[in-house]
């Protein structure tokens, strides 16, 4: 960026010199000058560079707009496309920050919040005109915070344009206020009048002033084009004419009229169809349209181009959906229309004649197939074949005129001239959905020369900056001054051509073009006449209308805009397929009233006011949003209350989240400090007991810690899955201990030694842990001593083994009262029974041995059978393959056992072995072995293998003590079992026969209950939209993640599978493991092992799950206990539900007949009438519909389910109860319930739709197996509303029975039965067809097009290397269980998948 000049501040606080750009021309520093002084519109031509003026006036005020600062710029752009563009060039030329904002960003529901942290963040705002304006509106911005305001194109201004809206609802009013903080105003246009041209030059000075007044500025402008002609390059007007030549007539009535038939024929089969008459219109409507383009295209273009037209109607790139809502019935009918037009009009030119088209343009003409006008732009073209680089675009009026001349020069050029064509049509039109991302590529590609034609609507006429645009031709005439301007301006490149395709005979189009040229000269001189008049005053729109200002914000609604709001505001409702929520407006002419009835989830029903009948509707809507701020319903910025908390819940997901977190460790197993005295150890007893077949029987181990542990860790049974079988784990209390220092430091070097010989099987690092075992460093302080044989109670403890690992060869060989043979070993001459029981260490090969005997039969002399079948003595294979010399081959051999493999035994589903694999015990040369430690039994080896395993559950247990004590000091009685704790801290990750997902899914049924009654009481006037956003506000993944972060959860999660290698040994002083003290509260501390990475949800979802565990062991109230410590503040405190609902039940419902149904007595049958009444019930009497009541009744039926579910399958796997509550809690199940209880016969609604879809619907029920309430077998979709209308009557019953949860589930579950079980469960086909994928490694592929609520939904499987497909449409959900279905079939009649259910199993 250029560097800025030292500049002085006046009194003002603004600069008082010019800091131009060093590439600025004469007439723009002037304009830069002018717009300083006073507000300016600069009027200059198309690539005179007035977005430059801009940007240096902006650098003038940039000292006032850096942060902190609180002012800002804006600058508006009338197009999307133009955002980027000059956001680009700000971003260039100044080292402003620069937001950029428009419709697609979803602006419209932003709230005062998310403006503020823009606000705060941003200097320069570049965004469309309506958003400035409803942010000023809903006071988001204030005028006095923008201290300059730009105008791009600014001679939009005018009428009801966003342009003017802001200049008079808001400018104005403040200036007649005389308020001195208004922002500088500055304009751009290349015509500042819009008009067709014909009497300008009688209108140009009152339309001029009028633009001056409206923007309070100034026109400046340059005394003539010479002025500018030094620097911007104009392009040459030209005409060019065609001949008056129509297709031949007889072709032309005889196609048009069969074109007609079709249509007709078409309307006919529409009327037959059974769907919506709003469908059915506009559908029609659809019809109508493309017949009316093919028409068009027939006689103003040639038969070639209808048929292109027709046939790109038929093609996936025409949207037919953007029109609006269709069937699937009325869709189809609209396609063979299109497909039926094409085979129409294809039968008035040969295939031949089809290809050749554009080969010979005289006949082309004769036959119709191109009008002569098409045949002129063609030729027009060719005469540019000579450029070497052209850039051209093709102007023309309709869409459709745009893809179809494409369609034709992208045939034509490549081969005449080589160049390339493409189209850029308005994304909003009915014809095609072009997204900005495909236009702006396409602009990209024209400006690097890819692509040299562009057929284009008016889209590209304002903005577009193509440098090497050397053409630009009019295909059809411009309709303004302004048009022709900006059309022309396109063409920058010096020399070159604005060409103007006129009919022959045309003279008053002619006589229009004349004056759009002398247009630029007129409007210069009439702005320069003007120049010295000052600007008249201009009358608010405040003034002359009707508003409503909120004082504490400033916003307001004029009578003008509350017809918008009030319709933004019902759209912002809750709805469904059926129902739209919008404002019914009833004016009484001869009364002159008009009553506005408003949707039944509002808090109003209706306003009536009385006036004049013009502004009658008006009125009303403006009363309406009045009573609806006043309600609550608006917010202080009028915006739907929806809106702000939309707002919030993307705030709190978009929060900072730090997703390393520290991972805890017991304090009763660490001790900080080496201590020089007897030491105290609490012992407890653990024994196991092998349920499996084994050579080697375990012996019991004492594990001494130094503090008591609590009763519920001191005293557990669990499993470990060994690979023979089950060995059993229990754990008991045996006492007391005291151990003198050195005796404490022999069992820490005997469980190191030995541990570590274990799990690393070498004896490489064990040298340096034993030695440094006598280390000063904090250290984890338990002991596991080893026992004797003896079934004393309490046990002894083995000194004798613990002195093992201190061997001594001076004693192994001076004990004189054994009868063995003494052998030579690498560690000397020793008694065979020093050896016996041993770890020895063979150098040869760097193994570890237990020696479990001698071989009394062997000795180096005996022969070894290899694995060949032959046969060598041990003295030559050593020989062989050692290269070692046996000196005692007469000594006897030892037998020998591998070390045990330490691994996870806590590890789910081990595969078992049938037996020891062969090559586990070997024979040993006593004389190549060394002593490692003597004496030591293989069942103390053994036993000590499964002690990290054990070791780990302690631990885990011992945290989830901890974390139970953490929250037992703030709720003393709140206690439940640490064995749940673990449980809930657990995740599947672990891979453990324990797990969260049960605790988890119960905790949340209950937190989705507890909160949404809490918010259904508390929030009486809220509409079910609104208590959602606010339920999922607590309950979502962020609010409960943060929760666990602030009450340090994170730390005590348990999230992956134990790795024996990474688990640390007490005492073990080799590895650098640092434990930091953390402080849980004031009085608790714990230590820090490590730290890791954690997502939010594995936090929340353990937050749940403890939920879950107080909820199923302590009742409810100790769940709500936790929550309470957690920071949800949630109660089961009845509050009064107030309603006024003067309603004549009988008119609407039967009573008796649904409460002998339900099998309960409503003390206020009313609330049976709200359950029953759909939002299209549109019945003044009754003011609710069922929405609320549904909103309780699903988080209720969810959570009765759900913890029925939990105590009858007790011994469910984890994931079992998630399966079962997610078969049994669905849309489908209730649907299928209510049209088995014919439920759908007593709803209240009026929608054609709804019926239709209702009768269908039961129709079709018959066909499936009614013994069930499974709701997967369906291949069409229920309605939602009559699942709704379970949910709702359920609510209904909760608030009339005082939330007694018991009569809710004894009324309900006869309507739900039969219940699913575990045996009749059917996983949902697209979790079935996920699972079988993940499971036999087959690629699956999922495609999902989705508009108007319906979606195609394509799923492929690759198995094997075959490719199974099936395409589904209808609502997503259906289309792709129905897909998945499908797929999954196919796969299993290629046997490709087992059949049969494929449910959870105990």
């Amino acid at each position: 960026m250029e560097s800025m000049k030292t500049i002085e501040v006046d009194g003002n606080g603004l600069v008082s010199s010019v800091d131009p750009l060093p590439f600025a021309r004469r007439y723009q520093i002037e304009a830069l000058e002018k717009a300083i002084k006073e507000n300016t519109i600069v009027y200059l031509e198309t690539g005179s560079g007035k977005t430059l003026i801009a940007i240096m006036l902006l650098r003038y005020y940039a000292h006032l707009l850096r942060k902190p600062s609180p002012f800002i710029a804006v600058f508006l752009v009338p197009q999307v496309v133009l955002v980027t563009q000059q956001a680009k060039a700000l971003k260039t030329h100044t080292d402003l920050k620069v937001g950029m904002y428009w419709g697609d960003m979803g602006v419209d529901f932003w709230d005062a919040a998310t403006w503020r942290n823009e606000l705060g963040k941003n200097e320069v705002f570049v965004m469309t005109p309506a958003i400035l304006l409803n942010g000023l509106r809903h006071s988001f911005f204030k005028l006095n915070m923008i201290k300059v305001l730009v105008f791009d194109e600014c001679h939009h201004a005018s009428g009801k344009h966003p342009y003017a809206c802001i200049m008079k609802e808001f400018y104005h009013g403040q200036l007649r206020s005389n308020k001195s903080n208004l922002p500088r105003i500055f304009g751009m246009t290349a015509s500042p009048i819009k008009t067709k041209g014909t009497t300008l030059t009688h209108t140009c000075g009152k339309n001029l002033t009028e633009l001056e007044n409206l923007m309070n500025s100034k026109i400046h402008t340059s005394v003539s084009e010479d002025v500018l002609a030094e620097y911007v390059p104009f392009s040459t007007p030209k005409l060019t004419y065609y001949k008056d030549m129509d297709i031949p007539s007889t072709v032309f009535q005889s196609l048009s009229e069969k074109l007609v038939i079709l249509k007709n024929k078409y309307e006919r089969s529409l009327e037959r169809l059974n769907i919506m008459e709003s469908t059915k219109e506009s559908a029609k409507k659809k019809i109508s349209k493309l017949f009316s383009a093919f028409l068009f295209c027939l006689n103003d273009l040639g038969i070639w181009l209808a048929l292109q037209a027709a046939e790109f109607s038929v093609c996936d790139d025409m949207d037919i959906c953007c029109w609006g809502r269709l069937d699937l019935s009325s869709e189809e009918i609209i396609k063979n229309f299109n497909k039926d037009a094409s085979k129409l009009i294809s039968t008035y030119m040969s295939s031949v004649q089809e290809h050749l088209v554009g080969d010979n343009l005289e006949a082309d003409a004769e036959s119709g197939f191109l009008t002569t006008k098409v045949i002129c732009l063609i030729r027009s073209l060719l005469e540019y074949r000579h450029l070497k680089d052209l850039r051209c675009i093709v102007f023309v009026e309709r869409v459709i005129t745009a893809i179809v001349l494409q369609k034709l020069l992208s045939k034509l050029l490549p081969k005449l001239s080589g160049w390339e064509a493409g189209y850029i049509a308005g994304n909003a039109s009915q014809l095609q959905s072009q997204s900005r991302r495909v236009q702006n590529a396409l602009v990209d590609e024209f400006r690097n020369g890819t692509v040299n034609v562009i057929v284009s609507t008016s889209i590209l006429e304002e903005g577009l900056d193509v440098q090497s645009c050397n053409l630009v031709i009019r295909f059809d005439p411009a309709a303004t001054v302004c048009s022709f301007i900006q059309s022309r301006g396109r063409a920058r490149m010096q020399n070159s051509d604005f060409l103007s395709m006129l009919r022959s005979g045309d003279d008053k189009t002619l006589s229009r073009l004349r004056t759009y040229l002398d247009s630029g000269k007129v409007m210069r001189e009439e702005s320069l006449r003007n120049a010295c008049l000052p600007c008249a005053p201009l009358k608010s729109s405040l003034d002359e209308e009707e508003f409503y200002w909120v004082e504490s914000t400033g916003a307001i609604v004029t009578l003008s805009s509350s017809i918008g709001l009030l319709y933004f505001y019902c759209s912002r409702l809750p709805s469904d397929g059926y129902f739209k929520p919008t404002p019914r407006c009833c004016i009484n002419q001869l009364m002159e009233t008009c009553t506005i009835y408003l949707p039944k989830s509002c808090p109003i029903q209706t306003v009536s006011v009385q006036g004049n009948t013009k502004t009658l509707k008006q009125l009303a809507c403006l009363e309406t949003c009045k009573q609806l701020h006043k309600s609550g319903a608006l917010t202080d910025n009028l915006v739907p209350q929806i809106v702000e908390e939309e707002a919030v819940v993307a705030e709190d997901e978009n929060m900072p989240y730090d997703d390393e977190h520290a991972t805890y460790y017991p304090p009763e197993l660490v001790n900080p400090s080496i201590e020089h005295s007897d030491q105290k150890y609490h012992c407890y007893l653990i024994k196991l007991d092998q349920k499996y077949e084994y050579e080697v029987p375990p012996e019991d181990i004492v594990l001494a810690v130094r503090s008591e542990l609590e009763y519920d860790v001191g005293n557990i049974n669990f499993d470990l899955q060994v690979d023979r079988g089950t060995m059993t784990v229990s754990m008991s209390y045996i006492g007391v201990i005291h151990l003198n220092v050195k005796l404490v430091l022999l069992c820490r070097k005997f469980q190191t030694t030995l541990l570590r010989v274990l799990i690393d099987r070498t004896i490489d690092k064990v040298k340096e842990a034993f030695d440094r075992c006598e280390g000063n460093k904090q250290m984890l302080d338990y002991l596991m001593l080893p026992t004797t044989k003896s079934r004393e109670i309490p046990p002894t403890i083995d000194w004798k083994c613990l002195g093992s690992v201190i061997f001594s060869h001076e004693n192994a060989s001076n004990h004189m009262d054994c009868f063995l043979p003494r052998m030579h070993t690498k560690s000397g001459y020793v008694c065979a029974c020093t050896l016996e029981n041993s770890i020895v260490y063979t150098p040869h090969n760097s193994h570890l041995y237990c020696i479990t005997g001698i071989l009394g039969e062997l000795n180096g002399n005996s022969f070894l059978s290899l694995e060949n079948g032959g046969l060598v003595t041990y003295k030559e294979y050593y020989r062989l393959r050692h290269g070692i010399e046996l000196k005692f081959d007469q000594e006897i051999l030892l037998k020998g056992k591998r070390i045990f493999v330490v691994q996870n035994y806590l590890q789910r589903c081990r595969q078992q072995k049938e037996k020891e694999s062969s090559n586990t015990t070997v024979e040993l040369p006593p004389e190549l072995c060394v002593i490692f430690m003597s004496p030591i039994s293989i069942s103390i080896i053994y036993s000590f293998s499964f002690i990290p395993s054990i070791m780990h559950r302690i631990e885990s247990l011992l945290l989830a003590a901890n974390l139970k004590k953490m929250h037992l000091d703030h709720c003393k009685l709140n206690d439940i079992p640490t064995s749940k704790v673990l449980e809930a801290i657990t995740t599947k990750h672990c891979q453990e026969e324990f797990h969260l997902e049960s605790l988890e899914t119960l905790g949340d049924s209950f937190l989705k209950y507890a909160t949404s009654q809490q918010l259904f009481k508390t929030f009486q006037n809220h509409h079910e939209g609104l208590l959602s956003i606010k339920k999922d506000r607590i309950i979502c993944n962020a609010a409960l993640s943060k929760l666990g972060c602030d009450r340090k959860l994170p730390g005590f999660i348990r999230d992956g599978s134990f790795d024996p290698k990474k688990w640390i040994i007490a005492g073990d002083q080799s590895r650098s493991h640092a434990f930091n003290e953390e402080y849980l509260s004031n009085t608790r501390k714990i230590y820090i092992s490590e730290r890791r990475k954690m997502k939010r949800k594995r936090i929340a979802d353990v937050v749940e799950a403890l939920i879950g565990a107080f909820l199923s062991t302590g009742g409810e109230r100790a769940a709500l206990t936790f929550m309470k410590w957690l920071g949800m503040n949630v109660d089961f405190v009845k509050i009064p539900y107030e309603r006024d609902f003067p309603v004549i039940l009988k008119r609407h419902v039967n009573v008796s007949y649904l409460e002998s149904l339900l099998n309960y007595s409503f003390r206020d049958p009313s609330l049976l009438v709200e359950a029953l009444t759909h939002g299209s019930y549109m019945v003044p009497e009754i003011p609710r519909c069922y929405q609320r009541l549904e909103f309780l009744g699903d988080a209720v039926l969810d959570y009765l389910v759900t913890i029925h579910l939990y105590h009858k399958y007790r011994g469910m796997s984890p994931g079992l109860l998630t399966d079962l509550r997610s078969a049994s809690v669905n849309n489908d199940c209730y649907a299928r319930s209510a049209v088995k209880a014919k439920l759908h016969q007593h709803i209240l609604h009026s929608s054609q739709q709804l019926y239709k879809h209702i009768v269908g619907t039961v129709d079709s029920f018959d066909k499936l197996h009614l013994e069930t309430t499974f709701g997967w077998e369906s291949e069409s979709t229920f309605p939602k509303v009559l699942g709704d209308v379970m949910e709702s009557l359920a609510g209904a019953i909760l608030v009339d029975s005082d939330y007694n949860k018991e009569v809710v589930f004894r009324s309900m579950r006869p309507l739900l039965e039969p219940l699913i079980t575990p045996e009749t469960m059917k996983l949902h086909p697209a979790r079935e067809l996920t699972e079988l994928c993940q499971k036999k490694h087959y690629t699956i592929k999922r495609d999902i097009k989705s508009q108007n609520g319906k979606a195609s939904v394509t799923i492929e499987v690759e198995a094997n290397g075959v490719k199974y497909k099936h395409t589904s449409i209808s609502d997503k959900r259906t289309a792709k269980r129905m897909a998945s279905n499908e797929v999954l079939k196919s796969l299993k009649e290629s046997n490709f998948a087992q059949t049969g259910n494929s449910g959870s199993k105990f």
